[in-house]
């Protein structure tokens, strides 16, 4: 029996996704932020991942947090994928609506009922499931609309439609690399991430003037923010913070993101300038 225990703790181990630990590097970003959020009354957790570099820095990054609206990416991806394979296109109208109309709503605005008039026609929630798992994204659930999750009894410690902050960052990895839709439909999805109006005082707040595409996601006692961070020479970090309970979650998603941006930005210098985006 020990041994069978033992074999699923190993098993269970491999298959988080690769960005799982911090970077020996960034362990002073760790540790700042690490004193940020133990001064905090929420619950934090925050991955980071260097989309040249490759290094990473995490706090409770296998924590399942609840996605609220952040899966809306999830579902412009799966979406996006299917333009790309040739069995939707973004000039579809579905229920005498664009599909650009619905996915600036979802993404920009975050508005539920578009996502899940988008959902609802890519087979709701089993569907975005399999193509997770038939990519092999793990550490994200996804069971309900969005309908059904705002009707169904608060929890946010509940593991459906959860993620961890490092399965987040490695579904933004993928997208940002062209690994589960093309570089066409990952620029589209970019740019209409960049146009996001909601969470102004979260990754937003204490970074003016840089480039960030992002989505937000919220309920009642619970704050998210998720996507990509640009520094000064051009790299981009992927970034995902989920807070739960406590008080003044945006300002500690703002605050988190600053050091994230401060750290990876003095840690590593491009030696070549601004690098291409990678593909």
């Amino acid at each position: 029996m020990r041994f069978i225990a033992l074999s699923l703790s190993i098993l269970a181990f491999v298959a988080q996704p690769a960005v799982a630990a911090s970077s020996p590097a960034l362990a002073s970003v760790e540790d700042q932020l690490s004193a940020l959020v133990s001064n905090k009354s929420a619950d934090v957790g925050i991955a980071a991942l260097d989309l040249n570099t490759g290094e990473t820095v995490s706090i409770k990054g296998n924590t399942p947090f609840p996605m609220a609206s952040t899966v809306k990416v999830a579902i412009a991806a799966l979406y996006l994928a299917q333009v790309d394979n040739g069995r939707r296109s973004l000039d579809d109208t579905i229920n005498g609506q664009s599909v650009r109309s619905l996915m600036h709503r979802m993404l920009v605005f975050s508005d539920n009922r578009a996502a899940d008039t988008l959902f609802k026609d890519l087979g709701g929630p089993s569907a975005l499931e399999a193509w997770l798992e038939a990519n092999d994204v793990k550490g994200i659930h996804v069971d309900r609309t969005i309908a059904q999750l705002l009707a169904s009894k608060r929890d946010l410690f509940d593991r459906r439609d959860s993620s961890t902050p490092v399965a987040m960052v490695d579904l933004l990895k993928r997208i940002y690399k062209a690994q589960l839709i093309k570089p066409e439909s990952r620029d589209y999805l970019l740019d209409v991430m960049a146009q996001c109006e909601t969470g102004k005082n979260r990754i937003k707040a204490l970074l003016p003037g840089v480039p960030i595409e992002h989505k937000t996601g919220t309920l009642n006692g619970l704050a998210d923010d998720v996507g990509f961070i640009t520094l000064p020479d051009g790299r981009r970090v992927a970034v995902a913070i989920f807070t739960r309970g406590g008080a003044d979650r945006p300002r500690t998603i703002a605050e988190s993101a600053r050091a994230i941006y401060d750290g990876f930005k003095a840690v590593f210098t491009w030696p070549f300038g601004a690098p291409a985006l990678q593909k």
